[in-house]
């Protein structure tokens, strides 16, 4: 740890939404100054940081200066362009690196990654055609899923179809490479989140247990009610994908646990993730201090879980009748208020989210989506 950088340093963080806010506030807690750089003012992030750097992620001699002004890079979102983590990554350390963000910013190399490599992954294939897609069909048989292969998120880019879909059907998507997976019978949705030091040290916070309303995540547990098989079977190919990508930083791997009992891999994130932030009031060490400890080549902290936890996602909708209930929710014992700051609700985006610590799981769930419920207005 001879190469530390250490509290007092600046982080630079390309990006400027809730998770660079949550990553600003714990490295500034630890003593930290961040800078963030994004094409927007008054941003999540920028409101709470020491520097906010407004320039599009195409001006890379402003990339570079702001890189130069800092110690080390880091990202909060994975659709950063690869000449602007290159152009960072000139002036000062990124972590996670550029590599990684090349793999998992693009569906089809993510999975081809992920499938060379021996992991469990959902079946697809690379589509260009109708031809491509109805030959993916009869191999695959209804429903499929097609998918642009970048800058999709919550539900983003995507659309199933099944025997109903007209066959001449146009694109729906104007992107240039798609993909098209086949259609898995899942039992749940589940996440492990997990880090790599520099020095190869790995953490992880457990099995997270996932709902998703819309394609958007709606509550996330934790621990996850799954077999203990399981869960230390999702932690082993969460490790061996983090070491494969030589992460420095912090890693969400989503799974599919099927109905048969097998865990499939649908997606990655390297970063701090949705499902992720009941780790703030959950556990020692939140994924967001620990992404902080990693990339300054600090030692990785403890992420043992103080107690069972739920996680509920507010959305823009909560504001359609006006200012929701704080004070109601709030009430509710042990609930915890995170709001990112953002200035204008919109239906559909994520604006806050409420956590809640209880004796089970079942019970803070339960108390989450009472408190969500309380905050709207009557």
């Amino acid at each position: 740890m001879g190469n530390a950088i250490l509290p007092g340093s600046a982080v630079g963080v390309l990006g400027s939404g809730q998770l660079g806010r949550m990553f600003a506030i714990a490295a500034r807690r630890m003593g930290y100054r961040v800078h963030t750089f994004s094409p927007d003012t008054d941003t999540p992030t920028g409101q709470v940081a020491d520097v906010e750097v407004v320039a599009k992620y195409e001006d890379l001699d402003a990339v570079r200066k702001f890189a130069r002004d800092v110690r080390v890079v880091t990202f909060e979102f994975e659709n950063v362009p690869a000449a602007t983590a290159q152009a960072a990554a000139e002036c000062a350390p990124v972590r996670p690196a550029g590599s990684v963000l090349h793999v998992t910013q693009n569906r089809l190399r993510e999975k081809t990654f992920l499938r060379d490599a021996g992991f469990p992954v959902t079946p697809f294939r690379a589509v260009r055609s109708v031809a491509d897609v109805e030959a993916a069909r009869r191999e695959f048989g209804d429903p499929v899923v097609l998918k642009t292969a970048d800058f999709g998120y919550d539900g983003k880019g995507q659309v199933k179809i099944d025997a109903d879909t007209i066959i001449r059907w146009k694109w729906p998507f104007q992107a240039p490479d798609r993909i098209l997976e086949a259609w898995v019978d899942f039992e749940r949705e589940i996440s492990v989140v997990a880090a790599r030091g520099i020095d190869g040290s790995f953490a992880h916070w457990g099995v997270i247990d996932n709902t998703h309303r819309n394609h958007i995540l709606d509550v996330s547990i934790c621990p996850a009610d799954v077999p203990s098989t399981v869960a230390r079977e999702a932690v082993e190919i969460a490790r061996g994908i983090l070491e494969k990508l030589a992460v420095v930083g912090v890693l969400c791997v989503e799974f599919f646990f099927t109905k048969t009992g097998k865990l499939l891999v649908n997606e990655l994130a390297p970063r701090p993730h949705n499902s992720g932030h009941l780790t703030i009031d959950a556990h020692v060490t939140s994924q967001f201090e620990q992404q902080l400890r990693a990339v300054c080549g600090l030692p990785l902290g403890s992420t043992r879980q103080l107690r069972p936890a739920a996680m509920a996602n507010l959305l823009g909708d909560l504001w359609e009748k006006g200012e929701p209930n704080w004070p109601e929710a709030c009430a509710i014992p042990e609930v915890k208020l995170h709001l990112y700051g953002k200035l204008e609700p919109r239906p559909g985006r994520k604006m806050g989210h409420l956590t809640v610590l209880s004796d089970t799981t079942p019970e803070a769930k339960r108390r989450a989506l009472a408190a969500r419920d309380a905050l709207r207005p009557t």
